[in-house]
């Protein structure tokens, strides 16, 4: 049997004074999940551990059947292994955000996570840039995806301070890095390292909005059990970004890359779609991962987000659900995580999810929200939980 998994991150919000009291996701014209609610299993799952930060990777990791509280170490061991960097024993791996900061100092407030989405191009430039002045033995950068690089620091648990924390730059956006600027000096040779980076791109050589490398989300090599023998089912990624590959080629999936994706509001919806649709003709399991409502709810833009919503229900949904409806096989839709306008990053609340099944329709609900998902009293409790609850309704039918 087919099983597909939509994720449209960051999706679930709340309510807003600007949509009348409606969030994204009720505001937005969504026909084809509304359908497919009213036969649907519709409720409510945790896809965030209580005791673990509410991240895109952990969300993610969860909701490929892993348990993020046994094998997450960090967002930067995935992405390595999206990049297939090898990753030694003793090595400490960063996500690295080329940013936009008032000033590099107690004083400084992070104005932009992203350098104003740069370019792919530019980013990689500015990676070049650092390594080519600042790699050693000790430390490594590796060009990444427009402003998502990698930092690593070899052998660096020689040297690590323990419960060392940076606050991931899309959490602090407007507010003060004095905090993180103390936790970076808590190891002198990762804060010389930002220093000096911070020196580099404040050239007038570099015309982009980055004017600061942020390294954050670090942990040790990453190391998940193979999905097909955990599940006995071969399975696919498809996404803009290096997070969920990374996931994929840590658990031997196949990564599908799709021309086009941008990860963004303008990405190639139905490329994705096109893409998931020819996997399942030969595969069992297709996990599609669709960045832009999140990355419209962390720049505060309402009406972008409901327009990537719109274009998720159209063209990623709608034919994905028709071809699970034509195989008889199985469609689950839901955010990873919430991503509210309101507060522009993530959440740890329970996500709404549908499970659509249509050789076995059951009565769901008129719409498909937050709200009403929550209604119907059907939770999940966590969201590794999620693959194996719908693997146990394949065995019923």
């Amino acid at each position: 049997m087919k099983v597909a998994f939509l994720i449209a991150d960051g999706m679930g919000d709340y309510p807003l004074d600007e949509l009348g009291g409606k969030t994204p996701l009720e505001y937005a014209r969504t026909p084809v999940m509304d359908e497919l609610s009213k036969t649907s299993q519709v409720g409510m799952c945790r896809t965030i551990p209580p005791h673990m930060e509410p991240g895109s990777d952990i969300a993610n990791m969860a909701l490929l059947g892993f348990s993020p509280a046994k094998y997450h170490t960090g967002r930067g061991p995935i992405e390595a292994a999206a990049l297939k960097v090898p990753v030694g024993e003793g090595d400490i791996v960063f996500r690295m955000n080329l940013c936009t900061v008032s000033e590099l100092s107690p004083r400084g407030e992070m104005i932009d996570y992203s350098a104003g989405h740069i370019s792919t191009e530019q980013g990689q430039w500015l990676v070049s840039l650092i390594k080519e002045r600042l790699e050693d033995e000790r430390f490594s950068f590796v060009p990444g995806f427009q402003y998502r690089h990698l930092m690593i620091m070899r052998n660096g648990q020689e040297e690590w301070v323990e419960g060392l924390h940076i606050s991931p730059p899309h959490d602090i956006l407007g507010e003060g890095i004095s905090k993180d600027i103390e936790e970076f000096s808590r190891c002198p040779s990762l804060w010389q390292i930002v220093v000096s980076a911070h020196e580099i791109l404040s050239s007038p050589v570099n015309t982009t909005k980055a004017n600061t490398i942020w390294p954050w989300g670090q942990g040790k090599r990453l190391s998940l059990p193979s999905f097909f023998s955990t599940y006995g089912m071969r399975g696919a990624v498809i996404s803009a970004v290096d997070l969920i590959k990374g996931l994929g080629y840590a658990s031997g999936m196949d990564v599908i890359e799709v021309e086009g994706a941008t990860g963004l509001l303008d990405t190639n919806y139905q490329g994705k779609a096109g893409a998931a649709i020819e996997y399942l003709e030969k595969g069992d399991f297709v996990f599609v991962h669709l960045e832009g409502p999140d990355e419209c709810a962390h720049a505060g833009n309402i009406w972008d987000k409901v327009k990537a919503i719109e274009r998720f229900d159209e063209y990623i949904v709608g034919p994905i659900a028709d071809y699970i409806r034509f195989h008889q096989g199985v469609c689950v839709i839901c955010p990873d995580h919430l991503t509210p306008i309101k507060v522009r990053t993530h959440v740890k609340d329970p996500v709404p999810f549908l499970i659509f099944i249509p050789s076995r329709p059951v009565k769901g609900t008129n719409v498909f929200s937050e709200r009403e998902a929550e209604k119907t009293g059907l939770f999940i409790p966590t969201g590794e939980e999620m693959l194996s609850y719908v693997l146990n309704l394949m065995k019923e039918l």
